[in-house]
């Protein structure tokens, strides 16, 4: 019997890397189910196609839907990005839109747990799984190493 581990098991997930994961999700769904029912339901934008809404407001989150539903550490990361216009929307509107104040701090809370969980849960399960990104000062010296050995 060997000792070694097996290639094709799957790493358990560390406590610490489920609760991100949690915050995370949450923040996602949150965002997922927020956003429409806001936007087009609770209170529509006068002056925008529902089609504008849809693409500006609905379609980013969807991008990261599958690489988030196969657990993929790299699409937690790369999310971050798209959280982001979230942040800025929220904030713009804390402050010309303060009649909208419960919907904007939900945006605003959804999107801080996604952004926490998201950064956190990447960097844990990426550790745990052995992923890692390379420094740039690693690939230098490679390229360096590379070029003066084909001198």
């Amino acid at each position: 019997m060997s000792l070694e581990p097996k290639l094709n098991q799957p790493v358990a997930k560390k406590p610490i890397t489920k609760r991100f994961q949690r915050f995370a999700l949450i923040g996602y769904i949150g965002l997922l189910i927020l956003m429409p029912v806001w936007l087009f339901l609770i209170a529509p934008r006068e002056g925008h196609s529902n089609g504008f809404i849809f693409v500006v407001y609905i379609l980013p989150l969807l991008l990261p839907l599958k690489g988030i539903i196969q657990d993929k550490p790299y699409t937690y990361a790369w999310a971050n990005f798209i959280v982001m216009f979230y942040f800025i929307h929220g904030f713009t509107l804390l402050w010309v839109a303060q009649e909208q104040l419960i919907w904007v701090l939900l945006e605003l809370i959804f999107a801080s747990l996604m952004f926490i969980g998201c950064t956190y849960y990447a960097r844990h399960r990426g550790q745990e799984l052995g992923l890692k990104i390379r420094k740039l000062k690693e690939e230098l010296a490679e390229e360096k190493a590379a070029h003066e050995h084909d001198k």
